[in-house]
């Protein structure tokens, strides 16, 4: 099976390998959570490592916000256009959805530089523009036209900030895409920590842990290692597990004796 790499090594390995190739990726997470930061390095990664152009397209940001950000970790996605490695979009969303005549804004930068790979600057943007009745049959024909022309995407959606949020699957959306990964913020110890879990991964198997990251200055979308020794962390009543708290125990009882 053909993958399409991240190319952030601990996001691969926990995908199998990577995505599959021509997916649609639904990515949802609160605002601050990374989205962004995840979708460009999965355009600027597969553009310098995998030789695989991309588009980002944005209801949302002016491309001038989209540079500085990205300058942030290195990233000069100017130079990338003028090498015909990345087409920044900023446009309505009503430009992107087919017309009857078969057209969109997508068909000349996608010939113009090969395009392999896009991200979609969101989901949510596109469901206040359509209304919440007609954008499963929206979201379901971007997703056709997407994978007809070749592109394999990720599309961003914004989820509330806490508590359990039930849009992902209340809008159908969950049936219309091939992978979903959901960032969410989780407090444990009285501290606001990130995690990452991959929901849903059609037709390949997948890490099935929730997963601690960070955005690095310098590395930009890091994955790190399980929440192992803490359950309840999806439903908001984060606490250690059973075996966490005996070794936690034991732990302070001897330094209470070293104490002594």
């Amino acid at each position: 099976m053909n993958r399409v790499k991240s190319g952030i090594i601990e996001l691969d390995e926990i995908l199998s390998g990577g995505f599959m190739e021509k997916d649609a990726v639904l990515l949802a997470g609160s605002a601050g959570a990374g989205k962004t930061t995840l979708g460009l390095q999965y355009l600027v990664n597969g553009a310098f490592l995998y030789n695989e152009p991309g588009i980002y397209v944005t209801f949302e940001e002016l491309p001038d916000q989209i540079y500085r950000d990205a300058n942030g970790f290195g990233w000069d996605l100017r130079k990338m256009e003028d090498e015909n490695k990345l087409r920044i979009i900023c446009t309505s969303p009503d430009l992107i959805l087919t017309s009857k005549g078969g057209e969109s804004l997508l068909d000349i930068p996608v010939k113009e530089i090969h395009a392999k790979r896009i991200v979609i600057d969101s989901l949510s943007h596109l469901q206040m523009y359509i209304g919440e009745k007609d954008f499963r049959l929206e979201v379901y024909r971007l997703v056709a036209q997407l994978k007809n022309k070749g592109l394999s995407s990720i599309m961003l959606w914004e989820t509330s900030m806490l508590g359990q949020d039930t849009a992902i699957s209340d809008n159908g959306m969950s049936f219309l895409v091939d992978s979903i990964i959901l960032l969410k913020p989780v407090e444990i110890d009285s501290c606001i920590r990130r995690a990452l879990v991959i929901l849903k991964m059609r037709g390949s198997n997948h890490d099935k842990s929730l997963r601690e990251y960070c955005i690095d200055s310098s590395r930009g979308f890091v994955v790190q290692d399980p929440f192992g020794n803490f359950e309840g962390i999806m439903n908001g009543n984060a606490h250690r597990t059973g075996e966490a708290v005996f070794v936690k125990t034991i732990s302070a009882l001897g330094n209470k004796k070293k104490g002594k």
